[in-house]
């Protein structure tokens, strides 16, 4: 059975991610921040289901913990699926932005990336297959007022995406990123009001996170084994 990190596993389309995974037969490991109890909650849903969940909780910002973390989970079996789901806002314009908003962002955006994926990269190496799946946004692509911080991080994964993927390709392991558009979740629904969304989306709608995780689902698997090194978009027509 293949393992796979989900980080932001506990949030609204990193739950998604998981269940979708997990319904292809891949055990998951449903990451939160500090937040057990919830990530436990959605691992025990997918058991339920009779299909194969862990909860975890470390700071991935946190280089140190992120290791010891990673060393526990690696005593266990090989992580051949990384999906690099964390992310955060904190949103102003760059005039009135804080540098604690810049610092915070990055973090958990790029170190959180980095503190992640690398320690995993040498045990994939290993067995010859694995899937990098870098989770990013139409604003990455297409920028937006009041996220330079968030487009900047987003960006710098897609750079990182294209350059590891080179390094991987010879290795039987790809890296992609999916850059999303407006997604359902709590957050967006209480930001995009039904006009806002009719005139930003050709389809008219949000996306949601199944999904999303329906496509996460197919760079996984082996029909994609040819795609690396790709920043998929999906946003409903919004560029």
């Amino acid at each position: 059975m293949k393992r796979a990190l989900i980080t932001g596993g506990s949030g609204a389309l990193g739950s998604a991610l998981c269940r979708r995974l997990a319904e292809d037969g891949i055990h998951v490991y449903v990451h939160a921040n500090s937040q057990l109890a919830h990530s436990e909650e959605i691992a025990s849903s997918i058991r339920a289901q009779g299909q194969s969940a862990t909860a975890v909780a470390f700071d991935i910002t946190d280089a140190d913990a992120t290791e010891t973390a990673l060393t526990a989970l690696l005593a266990e079996g090989v992580i051949q699926i990384v999906i690099n789901n964390a992310g955060l806002h904190d949103d102003a314009v760059m005039p009135g932005m804080q540098r604690q908003q810049w610092q915070r962002v990055m973090d958990v955006t790029l170190n959180g990336f980095f503190n992640v994926t690398q320690p995993l990269l040498m045990p994939m190496i290993r067995t010859r297959w694995g899937r990098i799946l870098n989770i990013s946004s139409v604003a990455a692509i297409t920028g937006n007022r009041g996220q330079v911080n968030y487009a900047a991080a987003k960006s710098g994964l897609h750079g990182a995406t294209k350059s590891l993927s080179l390094e991987l390709a010879s290795r039987g392991i790809t890296v992609n990123a999916i850059a999303p558009g407006i997604i359902t979740s709590p957050m967006s629904d209480a930001v995009f009001d039904k006009a806002t969304i009719e005139r930003l989306v050709p389809m008219k709608r949000t996306g949601t996170p199944e999904e999303v995780g329906d496509l996460a689902a197919f760079l996984i698997s082996e029909k994609a084994s040819y795609i690396s090194g790709q920043i998929i978009s999906i946003n409903g027509g919004m560029i």
